[in-house]
């Protein structure tokens, strides 16, 4: 054994058993040579990091001045792209599954040394916007024909804020209260017809159809409330009560309300014998606006005294009042769209839109018009409205809600837009103003192919008459 020291740390008892057998081996020798300095083989390529640029990337966790997730929209687009939209969002390192991509992956950064694409300032949010989210292309605004497609001739139509003299049925039947006088203009075969006359001692004041579009209340000069047979124009009852005359009417599923200028408000009920069967008692001047909700829970009204009161069926005291406009109420119309929602506008010293919550009693919004409002009306197809004005533009106008934008300003009549109604498609709106003439406009989309609006004036007859 070799004298030196084994290099094997044995137990004792083994150390002198056990025997190690040195074998020599001879080996060439070979020649020492100079090797270049620091030189590294190997079977991989590691970049140099100082020249990769990888912070554009997010691989290098660096603090940066710019803010953090600036570049979230495009992480997201991204990772939506690749692994679905069920994707989990990355967790930081060392909690994820061994599957779930790193939180750098697609966090791609501007290389502000670069020189900058057209493109990157959109991704970037850095296109003066302060907005970092992906830009979508700007929605293209809806058409709405600015001429009225067809005009009739209204001989006496009174110019007078107070009257409703106006309506559209369900059966696509226009009735006009002109003078002392009732028409019918069926707008599917144009064929104008003659409901009643009043005669010298009377006259209408307001005309409202039923919802089934089959019966026709008609408002007078004396106070009366006259309920007439449109398909045999024959009348089948009066109801008195009011002791002036009855400006404004509205229908729920079975009952009528009348607002009259004495100030009170009348339900009337069809199946009882009786004039009424309820007075409502709250405003101080006359009654200018009425609707009933779609759900026939709240009846709202509007009146000279610059008051919009809400009532329930049953109560007599009205249950919500507004007081915030400043002058008289007449428009009035009720969201189809939104349950609780009322909209309403005020005269000439107000010319505010304004937009209440009648669950929390609350003012949504507010918007000044710059003209007198005269009726208001929601559009079931789309959440918009319209809206027609007086002194000083007499314009119409259309609004999205709730952003209040504008869709279009139409302008044709040459006095105050009084009377307002709505076909029964809820595509086109007719106007009535003291001018003696009545307009129609396609400004609503249909409800099932929301499509720009086409103009229709290719199909005007010209001026008629409708009676």
């Amino acid at each position: 054994m070799d004298s030196r020291k084994s290099s094997l740390n044995l137990p004792a008892g083994m150390q002198s058993s056990l025997r190690l057998n040195t074998i020599s081996t001879h080996f060439p020798s070979i020649p020492k040579t100079t090797s270049p300095s620091k030189t590294t083989y190997s079977d991989r390529f590691i970049p140099l990091r100082s020249s990769s640029r990888l912070q554009n990337f997010a691989l290098v966790e660096k603090s940066s001045p710019v803010k953090e997730g600036g570049n979230e929209a495009y992480s997201r687009l991204l990772r939506t792209e690749l692994f679905g939209a069920d994707s989990v969002p990355c967790s930081p390192a060392g909690q994820g599954s061994p599957m779930s991509p790193s939180k750098n992956l697609f966090r791609f950064k501007a290389d502000h040394s670069a020189p900058n694409s057209p493109l990157s300032a959109v991704i970037t949010g850095q296109d003066g916007s302060g907005s970092a989210e992906v830009l979508m292309p700007p929605k293209v605004p809806r058409k709405v024909p600015k001429t009225a497609y067809k005009v009739l001739d209204a001989p006496s139509l009174q110019d007078d804020f107070y009257l409703n003299l106006v309506d559209w049925s369900s059966q696509n039947v226009l009735a006009v209260g002109l003078g002392t006088c009732v028409y019918l203009w069926n707008a599917s075969t144009s064929k104008v017809t003659k409901l009643c006359d009043l005669g010298n001692r009377d006259g209408v004041c307001a005309v409202q159809w039923t919802r089934e579009g089959s019966y026709l209340a008609v408002g007078t000069y004396l106070g009366d409330v006259q309920i007439w047979d449109s398909s045999r124009c024959k009348q089948i009852r009066t109801m008195g009560g009011h002791q002036t005359r009855t400006g404004v009417l509205a229908w729920s599923s079975c009952m009528l309300a009348s607002g009259s200028r004495d100030k009170h408000i009348l339900q009337h009920d069809l199946r009882v014998s009786k004039d009424y069967v309820s007075k409502l008692v709250g405003h101080r001047s006359e009654v200018c606006g009425l609707k009933w909700s779609h759900d026939d829970r709240e009846l709202a009204s509007g009146g000279n005294d610059n008051q919009l009161l809400v009532w329930n069926q049953h109560s007599q005291q009205p249950v919500i009042k507004f007081t915030e406009h400043t002058a008289a109420i007449k428009a009035i119309a009720w969201s189809p769209h939104q349950s609780g929602l009322l909209a309403s506008g005020g005269g000439t010293a107000d010319r505010c839109i304004r937009f209440w919550n009648t669950t929390n009693r609350n003012m949504l919004k507010c918007v000044d018009t710059g003209s007198q409002v005269c009726n208001l009306a929601w559009c079931k197809n789309v959440n918009e409205l319209v809206s027609t004005h007086g002194y000083s533009q007499n314009q119409i106008m259309i609004w999205k809600y709730p952003s209040l934008g504008k869709v279009a300003t139409l302008t044709g009549h040459t006095l105050r837009v009084l009377y307002l109604a709505i076909s029964p498609d809820g595509q086109t709106i007719v106007t009535g103003a003291g001018d003696e003439t009545l307009r129609f406009w396609n400004v609503f989309p249909s409800a099932k192919t929301p499509v720009p609006v086409r103009d229709s004036g290719v199909w005007s007859l010209g001026r008629t008459h409708i009676r």
